[in-house]
């Protein structure tokens, strides 16, 4: 694993820590999709957070939160020192975005699942409408495709041929734990989706999918990512008592030692 995916993760983990609260296995398999996009992807900086041209990231699977703000951090965007008080109530830092407490970098409200998707297309369809060269992302889990905004977005981003519209899919199998889904691609391309399968956890390989993805053919776009809940800590990925457990004193320190030995 990267340097950088590491560097992510700790600052995850110790976030976390602080407010004791966050999901961290589903952080943890999402981090390496959401640098890539920050790092490799978007038109966007901390110089271009709020110019109506910029390329936007909604988060739709808002559980995993921690894994916006370690990004943003590097990006310049915000210091660790700002998140000492995260999920306290006089921060405007908590586990689930709230734009309304920030001038730029975070751009939705997140909660109940389904939201981010249908918020993203809007915004998509109003650029389309704008003629703005904006490109947005928004971030999902396999399993919010259980919800009936996700499908009903489909059916809008077709049918208003929104190819400036990409859903990023952390396909971690959780949906399973629910229904079958079957299979989401070809779910996807029979509501008019571009689709491409991408390595969650390769940096180089996600950024080159990436590429490759945005053409003016009226497709909204699909990238589903595959990746491991709780990827980069042994313990993690084999106890399901954290998706959703924040650690303490010892279990920060053995996953960070974990996460720097992975």
């Amino acid at each position: 694993m990267e340097d950088i995916s590491k560097k992510l993760r700790i600052s995850s983990l110790e976030l976390s820590h602080r407010c004791q609260d966050g999901n961290l296995q589903s952080v943890f398999s999402c981090l390496d999709i959401v640098w890539t996009l920050y790092d490799k992807v978007m038109h966007w900086s901390y110089a271009l957070a709020q110019d109506e041209d910029r390329d936007f990231f909604i988060i739709s699977k808002g559980q995993a939160t921690l894994a916006l703000f370690p990004v943003l951090i590097e990006k310049g965007m915000f210091s660790m020192e700002e998140l000492s008080e995260i999920g306290s109530f006089q921060s405007r830092f908590c586990i689930q975005t709230d734009r309304t407490k920030f001038q730029g970098g975070v751009e939705n409200n997140a909660g109940s699942l389904g939201h981010g998707m249908p918020f993203a297309a809007g915004i998509a369809a109003a650029n389309k409408i704008k003629r703005s060269p904006s490109k947005v992302f928004v971030l999902a889990g396999d399993g919010e495709f259980c919800e009936g905004t996700m499908w009903e977005t489909c059916l809008f981003a077709s049918e208003r041929k929104l190819d400036n519209f990409c859903v990023i899919i952390d396909d971690n199998d959780s949906a399973k734990a629910m229904v079958h889904m079957g299979s989401l691609q070809n779910k996807l391309e029979s509501f008019g989706f571009d689709v491409f399968p991408a390595p969650g956890h390769d940096l180089s390989a996600l950024a080159s999918v990436f590429s490759g993805i945005f053409n003016d053919n009226g497709k909204p776009k699909a990238v589903i990512a595959q990746t491991v809940r709780g990827y980069g800590s042994r313990t993690m990925m084999e106890n399901d008592i954290w998706f959703h457990k924040a650690p303490d004193e010892t279990e920060l320190a053995l996953l960070i030692r974990e996460v720097q030995q992975f």
